[in-house]
């Protein structure tokens, strides 16, 4: 019988791949980069003649099949799968134990929870007839605005904690919403405004819920002890508890600021003092306590109506424009002010004793302030209450080391 042309070849490859296939079977591993003799690694490794590597066909694949190794039945996919889930339940374990952070101080909440509640906004007054002031301590953040006549007004805004007395709560301005706008939706507690002011409050596009005296009278009283208007009082409860007798949709406040580590930059800064056109306001510094303390040149310590300094964890001033609009706010003829929010300028970062310069920048009326060191380096706050100083660009500024 005459043998075909080559057969002996075919054979030797057909009895080289069973081989290899029955090496990979015994634990040896593939190797699929091998172009000449080396058919597989592993214990052994067999080298042979030309080998090819396509399928086999014909008598010789049944058994090949046979020989290839099979893996237990989901083994595989159970190794991945287990290792997702792994990774699944760690993170949820962080999440489960990381601690909630009040989200406009980035501290621990009073009683390990955050209050599942919308930012609260009230305007106190700060003329030396309205001092000692009530319930600022209480606040996560302030801010300190420029108004007609030379004298500042104050926005205190609560979150996490609550103020049993409030005092005294004063008119809006017509830039309040702007100052506010990046807390997204939220209460807005005033006494009387410019109707200009209250369109602005009241309009469809704002992100503020009005509970102001004229609206909610039921949650303001006065102090028999002061002379009126200096004497308008409320509480968080009180305010709370009529925006949910009109049904507002509470919804928890955005996070304006980051908080961290010091960032590399800063230098010494016992205190900053800002003279306003009345008085001159400073923030001193205390190692031992780790908080700013506010005095004023004219009527001395800031003290509060329940004899506690107004203290922050974080000073920031930031230079504004200012300017007026064409609206009288009062009976002398003085007109109201308006701030340029949007931007930049230049602005000072004070925390944990030092002093970061540098400028604030806010690209739209929506977004959250972003404070730079001249570098360029973002920043970040330390976990604590914080009063933004807004100051006009024309009036002075000192830092002492």
């Amino acid at each position: 019988m005459k043998r075909p042309i080559g057969g002996h070849r075919v054979a030797a490859a057909v009895a080289t791949s069973v081989l290899v296939l029955a090496g990979t079977a015994c634990g040896g591993r593939a190797n699929p980069n091998a172009t000449g003799t080396t058919a597989a690694t592993g214990p052994s490794t067999i080298s042979t003649g030309p080998v090819s590597t396509g399928p086999l066909t014909g008598p010789h694949a049944k058994h090949a099949k046979r020989l290839q190794p099979r893996p237990k039945k989901g083994h595989v996919k159970h190794v991945k799968l287990k290792g997702v889930r792994q990774r699944a339940r760690h993170k949820a374990a962080l999440a489960v134990h990381l601690p909630p952070r009040c989200p406009l101080t980035g501290t621990r909440p009073p009683g390990g929870h955050v209050p599942k509640r919308a930012a609260l906004a009230v305007k106190i007054e700060n003329l030396p007839e309205a001092r000692p002031q009530w319930g600022l301590d209480q606040a996560d953040i302030v801010f300190e605005e420029p108004v007609e006549g030379g004298i500042t007004r104050f926005i205190a805004v609560y979150q996490c904690h609550d103020a049993t007395r409030i005092e005294p709560v004063r008119s809006a301005r017509l830039v309040d919403p702007q100052i506010l706008e990046p807390l997204g939706r939220m209460l807005m507690a005033y006494s009387g405004a410019i109707q200009p002011a209250i369109n602005e409050i009241d309009a469809r596009r704002s992100l503020l819920f009005d509970v102001g005296a004229d609206r909610v009278g039921s949650a303001y009283w006065r102090d028999p002890t002061r002379y009126a208007p200096h004497n308008l009082v409320t509480s968080t409860a009180a305010l709370y508890a009529a925006a949910a007798a009109l049904h507002d949709k509470e919804k928890g406040p955005t996070p304006i600021f980051s908080y961290g580590h010091e960032a590399k930059g800063g230098t010494p800064a016992a205190a900053v003092s800002i003279y306003d056109p009345l008085d001159t306001t400073t923030w001193t510094w205390r190692r031992a306590t780790g908080i700013y303390y506010r005095s004023y040149s004219d009527t001395g310590t800031a003290m509060q109506g329940d004899n506690v300094q107004i203290t922050a964890s974080n000073i920031i001033v930031m230079l504004v424009h200012e300017h007026p609009t064409p609206w009288p706010e009062d009976i002398t003829g003085a007109l109201e002010q308006e701030l340029t929010l949007k931007g930049h300028g230049p602005a000072w970062v004070l925390r944990d004793g030092a002093v970061f310069f540098g400028h604030w920048e806010r690209p739209f009326l929506d977004d959250p302030t972003v404070f730079y060191e001249t570098n360029g380096t973002k920043v970040p706050l330390t976990a604590g209450n914080t009063w933004i100083e807004l100051v006009p660009d024309g009036l002075r500024v000192s830092v002492e080391p």
